[in-house]
């Protein structure tokens, strides 16, 4: 499974859910009383989960440095361990929940089968559909350079990064019931004024170091001569951007759709409003 950084969760993570919260209605969080992140990272979604639940919630990362700043900026209790075999009890939690953990994983499946028996209940993910990201920019050449590495990274990683409706097939194959699926788009604007984020992820773009964070995954695609191409028209689109910045005149709206999905531990009874 790839590993992420702090800073690389904080970009990718950063403001999603304060738009709304719609989607995590099937999680029924109201109702839980023991919540298991699973692969949380440096805990954005474990925030959303106690804000939005009175029970207990759990972060659970193999990930140290991580749970670090997930203990540092949530204040909740998290374990060391591989989320695809959490180290509990079976019916541990009544919610079992990952985000943007089964798009890095070989065999998702196997995962959510292992939530499944730590949960008493709901299991639920919130992933990515990296196929279907939306991207406007006032730099042209960001638009379809975006677009070009994209489908590289897309075709090259080993994993199903844009598993969309194929998630619902997963819950069921790993012996989930009356699964529910929802859609959220995150969505991310810049425009001025730029914060120090912005700022500091127009440099990446100009030095290369953005794209070097995908480098494994483009080569298996791209022929040497391709990457350096690309790499070169990606550092002077990156300096263009810094550029536009500085005159304050350029904007970027990104769109990501993630899926929510929601399934019942078999054997667990369901409401009447869910089983009609």
């Amino acid at each position: 499974m790839r590993k992420f950084s702090p800073e690389y969760l904080r970009r990718t993570r950063d403001g999603m859910w304060e738009q709304s919260r719609e989607a995590l209605e099937p999680l029924s969080l109201a109702d839980r009383e023991r919540i298991l992140d699973a692969g949380s990272g440096t805990g954005e979604l474990a925030r959303v989960l106690d804000e939005e639940s009175p029970g207990r919630v759990v972060c659970l990362d193999a990930d140290p440095d991580l749970l670090a700043v997930a203990r540092e900026q949530t204040g909740l209790d998290v374990v060391a361990g591989d989320a695809t075999r959490p180290p509990f009890r079976s019916d541990s939690f009544d919610l079992v929940v990952c985000q943007a953990l089964l798009v890095n994983l070989p065999e998702p499946v196997a995962a959510l089968r292992a939530f499944a028996d730590c949960s008493t209940e709901l299991v639920a993910a919130v992933e990515p559909d990296n196929a279907d990201v939306g991207v406007d920019s006032t730099v042209a050449a960001e638009v379809e350079l975006e677009r070009s590495v994209r489908e590289a990274y897309i075709e090259g990683v080993e994993t199903d990064v844009a598993m969309g409706d194929r998630l619902v097939s997963l819950f069921r194959d790993a012996g989930l019931e009356a699964v529910q699926t929802r859609r959220y788009y995150h969505r991310k604007l810049i425009e001025p004024p730029y914060d120090e984020t912005e700022l500091t992820a127009a440099a990446r773009k100009a030095s290369g170091a953005a794209l070097t964070e995908h480098e494994t995954e483009l080569r298996r695609t791209l022929s040497p001569a391709e990457y350096d191409t690309l790499r070169r028209e990606w550092r002077e689109m990156g300096r263009e951007v810094v550029e536009a910045m500085r005159e304050e005149r350029y904007r970027r709206a990104e769109v990501v759709p993630f899926d929510v999905v929601v399934g019942r531990v078999s054997g667990t009874r369901m409401s009447v409003a869910e089983g009609g």
